[in-house]
């Protein structure tokens, strides 16, 4: 057996997997997003469907396609909403428009399925300068991908005494209820007619639940799976005015067994846009003292075109990929950050 592809459900039910099969009660959300690194860096994706308890029967879609030459594929759509309902009889299924998830084995396999669809071809540059060309050009895009999870997932709050009571007050609210967990993928990505093969890794989020965004200061999420099958994560919070603790949690992975807790104690936070070659290092510390020092290089920042739906008191967000290095092992992965903008050097 390939080390760490034992059960990594983490104890979690598989009930967890499934998505809601009717419409739930108010400001209630499925949701299901991934990060996407080709394994060379080719290129990375990050897709995403926002299912909203009052609008379900049209769920937002979220597309962007980055490569490191700064060109950027992005769509940001609402569609008519799929059946949840899969070949199995069971809520395994989250749709809108042209792009579908499905649970094929909960824990086990998932599948992402995007139909040949007009998507607009832009800049990293101009989604951080936030200008357009009009009419914006499209290309028509098509992928499908399976998704193999290697690493125990992460709920979000439960790892350290410290995590779970900041998990407890407003904080908590900002996360809402969610598992991360670390892949394998492979598929292919069709741009206008022409079609690649590839491998990588994947971030996937999955949460269900009610979100909260007023409040919200900023944070620093940033994950990677390595060849060897190591991996990390951690999402922390920046230092608070009134001096109280900041969410701060993550975990280092050797390949095997559990995730060991960590905690943040040098991040990158945010201060400029980029568009790609920016240093990101940080530094984790597990419980028992241990420190691991990990470099980072964005070969892609991309803008998120959210701050177009989302209130504007809400900080300023950049999505992007990096090569990451630790000990000596190198790996794609992604990192996403926000801060308000008086903070930033714009």
């Amino acid at each position: 057996m390939t080390k760490g592809t034992g059960d990594i459900s983490g104890g979690l039910p598989v009930e967890r997997e499934y998505f809601h099969a009717e419409q739930p009660g108010p400001e209630v959300r499925d949701a299901a997003n991934v990060w996407l690194e080709e394994e060379n860096g080719d290129f990375a994706m990050r897709i995403g469907i926002e299912a909203v308890a009052e609008e379900w029967d049209n769920h937002e879609l979220w597309l962007d396609i980055a490569y490191p030459d700064g060109r950027v594929l992005s769509s940001r759509d609402r569609c008519k909403s799929h059946s949840p309902i899969g070949p199995e009889g069971k809520p395994t299924i989250l749709g809108t428009g042209p792009l579908e998830y499905r649970c094929v084995e909960p824990f086990k396999l998932w599948t992402i399925k995007f139909q040949d669809y007009p998507v607009s071809d832009i800049t990293a540059q101009q989604l951080i300068e936030d200008v357009y060309p009009e009419p914006t050009p499209k290309c028509q895009v098509s992928f499908e991908i399976e998704m193999r999870p290697v690493v125990p997932p992460l709920v979000s709050g439960t790892l350290t005494e410290a995590s779970r009571e900041a998990a407890k007050g407003e904080q908590g609210t900002f996360l809402s209820p969610r598992f991360e967990q670390l892949c394998r993928a492979t598929g292919w990505l069709q741009v206008d007619g022409k079609r690649r093969e590839f491998k990588g890794q994947i971030l996937r989020i999955k949460r269900q639940g009610v979100r909260k965004f007023e409040g919200f200061w900023g944070h620093c999420w940033q994950s990677a799976l390595f060849p060897s099958g190591k991996a990390f994560g951690v999402n922390t919070f920046p230092p608070r005015d009134d001096g109280q603790p900041s969410f701060n949690e993550g975990f280092i992975y050797e390949g095997h067994g559990p995730l060991i807790p960590a905690r943040a104690v040098e991040s990158p936070w945010m201060r400029k846009f980029y568009t790609s070659g920016e240093d990101v290092p940080l530094v984790l510390e597990t419980e028992d003292g241990r420190r691991v020092s990990i470099s980072g290089k964005t070969f892609i920042n991309t803008r998120s075109q959210g701050h177009k739906v989302l209130p504007p008191i809400y900080p300023l967000v950049q999505q992007a990929h990096a090569h990451y290095s630790w000990d000596g092992e190198e790996a794609t992965g992604m990192i996403e950050r926000s801060t308000f903008r008086d903070k930033m050097d714009i």
